[in-house]
């Protein structure tokens, strides 16, 4: 019998077109050879031009799907993505806190890119109970801002805004910032010493096909992290991966079409994916510490 590959769970909203959330998940978990297990937080009615309405699952079935699966399969690594509502946060929270939970990466979803609330406001304020208990947490520019009161357009404010979400009790973060004129990414660790930054440049893509990229990112890093990776190392593949998406994207859609996340089947001349492998690390990636 073949042996089985890290099992990856997604707590996420369901996206009808498969761009980001759960469905989008599972497709990046499986392009890394890995088995994904999904708890949905939220229903949404969307398309590629953008979110219409979303509807939260109660916090009880939350709970129990959660339970359910934890009970049954040895979960290596977790990315939480939508939460919707108050109470999802506190299962989710709940959750976190009833064992210790490896590799989990918090991507902060509180509002699409067409300006719909997908985590209710009044709830903005239970997210912080998340941050001690995750791994990792990655958000964009907007959800750096959000979640510390703090303007964030830039890589000095994206920065600031790392050592804040520090001080509010996260251990990792990753401000994404996809949305700059030059793509830049800010990796800080705290440690005794402080926290230590490092900048992760790329080349910007010029494409109509971007839509969740912030989910596969985030996916991608838990899948790098439950197979030993360091965080760095996790964000520069997880990073590749994402930018090979978008390169090897095709029209879906009247709007904002979604990354290929399945890239490699299209490549018919490519050597067999190894568990883990982001098709390696892109090269224009640069680092630079701080």
């Amino acid at each position: 019998m073949a042996q089985t590959p890290p099992v990856i769970l997604s707590i996420a909203g369901f996206d009808p077109s498969s761009g980001a959330g759960i469905t989008a998940d599972i497709k990046t978990i499986a392009a890394h050879g890995c088995y994904g297990v999904a708890c949905i937080t939220a229903l949404t009615v969307q398309s590629t031009t953008g979110v219409k309405r979303v509807e939260a699952v109660s916090g009880q079935t939350v709970r129990e799907i959660l339970a359910e699966l934890a009970g049954d399969v040895e979960i290596a690594a977790t990315r939480i993505g939508m939460l919707a509502s108050g109470e999802v946060v506190d299962a989710v929270t709940d959750f976190l806190r009833s064992a210790a939970r490896p590799n989990v990466v918090f991507d902060p979803v509180l509002r699409s890119t067409s300006g719909a609330d997908l985590l209710d406001p009044k709830a903005h304020g239970k997210v912080a109970g998340l941050l001690p208990l995750v791994s990792v947490i990655t958000p964009n520019l907007a959800e750096a801002a959000l979640l510390t009161g703090l303007e964030v357009r830039n890589v000095a404010e994206m920065k600031v805004a790392a050592r804040k979400l520090h001080d509010m009790g996260a251990t990792n973060v990753i401000v994404t910032g996809g949305h700059l004129e030059k793509p830049v990414d800010v990796v800080s660790m705290a440690g005794a010493g402080g926290c230590e930054q490092t900048e992760f440049t790329s080349d910007r893509l010029k494409s109509p096909s971007t839509h969740g990229t912030g989910c596969a990112f985030a996916t991608a890093l838990a899948v790098q992290l439950s197979l030993g990776r360091s965080i760095p190392d996790a964000a520069v593949l997880a990073k590749a991966y994402v930018t090979k998406g978008i390169a090897n994207a095709y029209p879906v859609g009247k709007g904002v079409g979604p990354i290929n996340h399945l890239f490699r089947m299209q490549q018919e001349s490519a050597p067999k994916a190894v568990v883990g492998e982001a098709a390696g690390a892109d090269p224009e990636l640069k680092f630079h510490e701080h």
